[in-house]
């Protein structure tokens, strides 16, 4: 029998508690958070805000219908992640089995530090409390004997809550939810299993596990287990080598405007050339994807030497770009380093490769000392109105997957 511990601790409405902390005329307050200041998309709310159904993914416009009083805050995203940076600081000082899992959310397994604490009450009280001492922020904290399970806590007794789902109490917790309210069922999933009967976590013990491992694989099989608290996958850790690194950016549907693709294109070149740098790698193979009203198209290409040459990036983006009739509309860009290896530096130090290499990790320094961004390209000047920095999902506060 499984007798490991997991604690899963979800900072509640993370950028909207932030934007209320910081600007106390805000507590109360219904506060959406949209990318930059013209951003038309609400990334997260309050929950004041949410008590009048604003929620992620609605356009402002939609959301000052339902709370004319909404307000909106443009993100901060460097002050985000230098927060959750903290936070995560904090958790790894209660245990080194950690998996961050988002920028304000983690997953710790305790069960190795219960020859430490007293009992697992301790072990959460002081999460919440150091947490609260340090960021004056507050979380949800769920408890089980899997990782899934509190996930699933977590979401109970919002915002600042504790749940332990135990074996005991399981079926109270579970039996009458809805199966695609659980981690990884689609709509796809969610169909599937309502066409065998399957509505709530305890239909989902009508139908034997290789019905849905033979249809969906092991997300099937895993979709299986949850419903049954029956999950018992351990933590996540991050690869040390990526297989990729890249970035990309939504534009507003049907861009024909060249000069805003190309600098769209410039700063993702920048990103990833600067994330490349930072973790030690270069790459010699690039694919470039530029979504269209049709679909995704894409460009693999292939140097001779390898690069984090934010220039030489560029360069092959706006090559595929030009590929392009000047009258298709475009509404995603992407740029990708396949395969990065760690950069060698024995190379020639007079070379001029050497010496742009220098120049950029000087600019790489100086940003990094006054601020993201405080030198950059001419055509960038004024992109921090127009093209906001995002967050990704796959973020992380060390390593390859450190940016924004």
């Amino acid at each position: 029998m499984n007798k490991k511990i997991f604690i899963h601790v979800d900072m509640n409405a993370f950028f909207a508690s932030i934007e209320q902390r910081d600007f106390p005329e805000l507590l109360g307050m219904p506060v959406a958070v949209t990318n930059g200041k013209h951003g038309s998309c609400i990334i997260t709310s309050s929950y004041e805000a949410r008590a009048f159904g604003i929620r992620t993914g609605m356009r402002l416009r939609e959301g000052k219908k339902i709370c004319p009083h909404l307000i909106q805050r443009a993100s901060r995203p460097n002050v985000y992640t230098e927060v959750s940076t903290n936070i995560m600081n904090i958790l790894q000082t209660i245990t080194p089995d950690i998996q961050i899992y988002s920028v304000d959310e983690a997953f710790l397994e305790v069960t190795n530090c219960m020859r430490i604490y007293k009992d697992v009450n301790t072990i959460v009280y002081k999460i919440k409390d150091l947490i609260y001492l340090s960021e004056n922020l507050k979380c949800s904290i769920g408890v089980s004997y899997s990782k899934s399970l509190a996930k699933f806590a977590s979401k109970f007794n919002r915002p600042n809550g504790i749940t332990f789902i135990t074996r005991k109490n399981l079926h109270q917790y579970l039996d009458n939810v809805a199966v695609d309210k659980l981690c990884g069922v689609s709509k796809g999933i969610s169909n599937f299993l309502n066409m065998h009967g399957v509505y709530k976590c305890s239909d989902m013990k009508k139908i034997p596990i290789s019905i849905l491992s033979n249809r969906f694989g092991n997300i099937g099989k895993k979709i299986w287990l949850m419903a049954n608290g029956n999950d018992f996958e351990g933590l996540t850790l991050d690869p040390a080598h990526p297989k990729s690194l890249g970035h990309g950016k939504v534009l507003m549907p049907n861009t024909k405007n060249r000069y805003l693709i190309k600098k769209t294109f410039l700063k993702m070149a920048v990103k990833l050339s600067r994330r490349l740098r930072n973790s030690g790698y270069e790459s010699n193979k690039f694919v470039v994807n530029i979504k269209i009203k049709a679909g995704w198209l894409q460009k693999k290409i292939r140097l001779e030497q390898p690069t984090c040459d934010q220039f030489i990036i560029y360069n092959i983006c706006e090559l595929y770009l030009n590929m392009f009739d000047k009258n298709v509309g475009i509404y995603q860009v992407q740029i990708t380093a396949i395969n990065p290896t760690q950069k060698n530096i024995q190379a020639d130090l007079f070379s001029k490769q050497a010496k742009q290499s220098d120049f950029l990790s000087t600019v790489d320094n100086i940003n990094q000392r006054f601020g993201q961004d405080i030198i950059r390209p001419a055509r960038l000047k004024s992109d921090h109105y127009d093209s906001p920095d995002v967050i990704a999902p796959a973020w992380r506060p060390n390593g390859h997957r450190k940016s924004v």
